[in-house]
């Protein structure tokens, strides 16, 4: 049957990588192979579950029959309470008005660049980054890319994005980062934001304003001495220009829940909420009344998040350690150090080498292949996140790791990499 004619969005949308590297994994799992697969950027709730409290709340929210229609901006006393703990955590100070509630993040994002972003405008982001090109295609705006580098951790420096700023409608930035587990320093987000607003200070008042979009998913999960810094905190004019994306995904372990908001200048939440409305992208009822309670509690917080916490870390830095090892050994592999979210940066530059049976690992795509093929280990290649499909970099997630598994991982890596043969 022939494909029906549709959409030129629908048309040329390129589908996900990531989607597509996890159902041939799933599939050699179906066909009972062993895989060690690190590359869901999700959690596993048997490893790591919700906070009892926030489940509990929930629960109780559906004995008590709140299964309407929520308020289209979130419920008034949800806000209230995301309010209270955004200042208490962040210090941030939001007002009702300035806050949006929507079922995840995802339709946060692209409700930022259906708000902000028309056909043919500039948006500007660094790849490796999750999705900047897709939701850029959605709207029909040009693609601003930069290649990040490893020896800035993957994350954009000032130095790297002034050129690209001027006549820019968005600016997309994400710290903690995926893919890479990353973060800005307090020196170059500053250097970041005093470029954006120079920039807005050179336009008309009738000219568009360069608007920062932070998602900032992952703040609470950051590790040892790395702190986590945003635009407005380090410059606080940077409030009328920063709209902020977070959710309890990933700081609560709750990815399936679907409650996530956004922060901004009360004019852009209101024309964010309008297309929400029509989008129908509201957070559950249940969840919204569970969360609110749960949000008051700090102190069943800060017990959840410091358990949370020192079990992903503790599964980072051995893995981390590990790759070391692997690299003090004369194996082809690296990584750079883990500092937030749930991600390792990782690099097998094995493109050129031979295997045992002499073929020659000719292109990246065959190294992905020879590490689930030979060393039954699953990772995302960063070209899955924009970069250039010969990067050598991998996203390696520890959201469904087991402990006990790290060492067994480690040693079959390390037996299917002795088996290769230098260029």
């Amino acid at each position: 049957m022939k494909a029906p004619k549709l959409s030129q969005l629908a048309e040329t949308l390129i589908g996900s990588e990531i989607v597509k590297l996890g159902a041939e994994i799933k599939e050699r799992i179906r066909q009972g192979a062993r895989v060690y697969n690190f590359t869901v950027g999700d959690f596993d709730p048997a490893i790591f579950p919700i906070p009892v409290e926030l489940e509990q709340h929930i629960e109780q929210a559906y004995r008590d029959k709140h299964t309407n229609y929520p308020m289209a901006e979130g419920n008034l006393e949800l806000r209230q309470a995301l309010k209270s703990f955004i200042q208490h955590y962040q210090g941030l100070q939001y007002d009702i008005s300035e806050i949006l509630v929507a079922s995840g993040g995802r339709p946060l994002i692209y409700t930022v660049f259906r708000t902000l972003c028309d056909p043919g405008d500039k948006i500007v982001y660094a790849v490796p980054s999750w999705n900047n090109n897709h939701y850029t295609h959605f709207v029909g705006a040009e693609h601003i890319v930069l290649e990040a580098k490893a020896e800035n951790n993957f994350m954009p420096t000032a130095a790297e994005l002034k050129p690209h700023l001027a006549g820019a409608t968005l600016l997309a930035l994400c710290s903690p980062q995926n893919p890479t587990g990353t973060t800005f320093s307090a020196s170059e987000l500053e250097a970041i934001c005093d470029l954006v607003l120079e920039e807005n200070a050179r336009r008309g008042p009738d000219e568009k304003k360069l608007y920062v979009m932070y998602d900032q998913m992952y703040w609470h999960l950051t590790y040892g001495t790395i702190k986590h810094h945003d635009p407005v905190s380090l410059r606080p004019a940077m409030k009328e220009f920063t709209i902020f994306v977070d959710a309890i995904s990933k700081v609560f372990s709750a990815t399936g829940l679907r409650v996530g908001w956004g922060l901004g200048p009360a004019p852009v939440i209101a024309k964010m909420k309008s297309i929400l409305t029509h989008m129908g992208a509201w957070a559950p009822m249940a969840e919204q009344k569970g969360l609110t309670h749960y949000l008051h509690d700090f102190n069943a917080i800060d017990r959840y998040l410091g358990h949370f916490k020192s079990e992903i870390e503790h599964r980072l830095t051995r893995i981390y350690e590990g790759l070391l090892q692997l690299k003090q050994e004369a194996l082809p592999i690296d990584a750079i150090a883990p500092e937030a979210a749930i991600y390792l940066t990782v690099k097998v530059d094995l493109k050129g080498w031979k295997k045992a049976d002499g073929t020659t690992l000719a292109d990246q795509a065959a190294v992905t292949h020879f590490l689930l093929n030979d060393a039954s280990l699953a990772l995302v290649p960063f070209y899955a996140f924009g970069s250039d499909r010969e990067s050598p970099w991998y996203r390696l997630s520890v959201g469904t790791c087991k402990k006990e598994e790290i060492d067994e991982m480690l040693g079959k890596l390390r037996s299917a990499l002795q088996q290769l043969t230098r260029p």
